[in-house]
């Protein structure tokens, strides 16, 4: 139990960062200078006012100084992140596999929330990920269908170029209609899954985009051609995958 509480703490440590990566990223602004600071008055915030999620709590969701609300997201992403750091120390222990998928839920986190605000997904991240992806498929990684099998260099290239090369082909075949960002995020997630965890995480990923496209049209009067990124619904298969490639697919098995 103490060391999932470890574990839990940082990540609600690092869930703070990725609020300010999450906020200043997409807006290219530097992520270590300056300070936090509140986005409405300016006014720096003291370390005890920004300890995660009991922060929020304390101040009642907004700053000290000028009483502007805190956006929820805050503790929401601490939270979650700490959260996720949890579920891959019960699914894959204290190891240095499970170092890289904390990296990479953390950065899904970002990817997320930034394509839900901008309609983008950072070069900077992906570009950056995917040889880290393919090092670390190589060398550390499990297979996530088989656990106890490490991915290698092989599986971790096909993935990369399954992932990558598909959704190409879906953005070539659809003239623009897959953006360059959910194709580099594919490529990341197969080269730290492999390829079948490609074709998981695209059909996961599909089937609950399209739901909530229908549920935006039937429940929300949004029109077919209204835009709604796709890099959440991917980073939602790729967790599902990460967690549960292994039980979907028995269970897929276990119907036949």
């Amino acid at each position: 139990m103490s060391l999932y509480l470890m574990v839990a703490v940082v990540g609600l440590l690092i869930g703070s960062f990725l609020n300010v990566c999450i906020y200043r990223i997409p807006r290219e602004l530097s992520i270590v200078f300056p300070a936090s600071h509140c986005t409405s008055c300016n006014t720096s915030i003291r370390p005890w006012d920004n300890v995660p999620v009991i922060s929020y709590l304390i101040l009642g969701g907004k700053c000290r100084k000028c009483a502007a609300g805190i956006s929820f997201r805050y503790p929401l992403v601490e939270a979650l992140n700490a959260f996720l750091y949890c579920a891959i120390l019960w699914r894959y222990g204290f190891n240095w596999s499970s170092l890289v998928y904390g990296i990479l839920v953390s950065a899904l986190i970002v990817i997320t929330f930034i394509d839900l605000d901008f309609q983008i997904i950072p070069d900077r991240i992906t570009l950056t990920g995917i040889p880290l992806g393919l090092a670390a498929g190589s060398l550390l990684l499990p297979d996530p269908f088989l656990r106890a099998d490490l991915l290698g260099f092989k599986a971790s290239l096909a993935g990369f170029l399954a992932g990558g090369g598909f959704f190409y082909l879906i953005a070539v075949l659809s003239r623009g209609g897959m953006g360059g960002g959910d194709i580099k995020l594919m490529a990341l997630l197969g080269a730290v899954m492999g390829w079948k965890a490609v074709l998981l995480t695209t059909f996961i990923g599909s089937l609950t985009g399209s739901l909530i496209g229908i549920f935006l049209i039937v429940f929300k009067g949004k029109g077919r051609k209204t835009k709604v990124p796709f890099g959440p619904f991917l980073a939602l298969g790729g967790l599902v995958t990460l967690f549960f490639a292994q039980e979907l697919i028995l269970w897929y098995l276990s119907l036949h």
